[in-house]
């Protein structure tokens, strides 16, 4: 009996290693999340709401993000999606903002992409640009909705807290820092001419270089665990067979 058990020893434990590396490796690209994870306070900035498709069987169809009205935004230009239709909901605030002198009495408040289609397997990135951003908060937390053509929608819109688990269903978040010395207003990833005209139509003027790198990391962090996760396999298949060989040669 003790011979069997240990025989079964490198089965289970290849099989325990691969499926803990998986679960380990999955949540790094199965949310929506929000590139570059961070940007300067008082800036203006492009930003990119990733959404990548974590369902085998159904295509992500629509997606609705909810802009913080307590630290609202004056500025909010979508860049075009090829096959998606873009929609800026505005709503009147409480409390007037002042940005370049002018006070502003409505601001963007939901952006919603449909239309497209993102299929198994692949995400897409929804670029806004977006400021001045606030100078007495730390972080932006963005609601978003993913609706699926199968009609399930996946509520992204759990705020992390410090110290805590990353909840189920995390919110993307945008971290704000204080700006570098010598930076000026407009950030490195922002958009210095804006467009008086539809906001909806206007092109955002690309990802900065910070952006660039940050959207690297992230696209680096999803590829090690994709890594990882295969390795988990192939440890565990090896497990598997050093079991079984193990097996034989203790009954030859």
């Amino acid at each position: 009996m003790n011979a069997m058990r240990l025989r079964r020893l490198p089965v289970v434990g290849g099989i325990a290693a691969s499926a803990l590396v998986l679960l380990a490796a999955s949540p790094a690209f199965a949310h929506v999340s929000v590139q570059p994870g961070q940007a300067e306070q008082g800036t203006y900035s492009t930003i990119a709401f990733k959404v990548p498709n974590e369902k085998d069987d159904a295509s992500t169809v629509k997606l609705e993000v909810t802009l913080p009205a307590d630290h609202p935004l004056a500025s909010v230009m979508a860049q075009p999606v090829p096959g998606w239709d873009v929609k800026l909901t505005k709503t009147k605030l409480a409390k007037p903002v002042e940005s370049h002198g002018e006070k502003i009495t409505e601001a963007v408040t939901k952006v919603t992409w449909s239309g497209g289609k993102i299929e198994p397997g692949t995400f897409q990135q929804f670029p806004l640009s977006v400021g001045e951003l606030p100078h007495d908060t730390d972080q932006l937390v963005f609601k978003a909705l993913q609706t699926y053509d199968d009609k399930e929608v996946v509520r992204w819109i759990e705020a992390p807290q410090e110290g805590q688990p990353e909840p189920e269903n995390p919110a993307p978040v945008l971290k704000l820092v204080k700006p570098a010395e010598g930076s000026d207003s407009h950030g490195s990833g922002a958009s210095g001419d804006t467009d008086s005209g539809s906001a909806q139509n206007a092109k955002a003027d690309g990802t900065s270089e910070k952006a660039a790198a940050a959207s690297d990391d992230g696209d680096s962090s999803d590829t090690t665990a994709r890594v990882l996760g295969i390795a988990g396999i192939v440890v565990g298949a090896a497990g598997i067979a050093f079991g079984v060989l193990a097996g034989r040669r203790r009954n030859a």
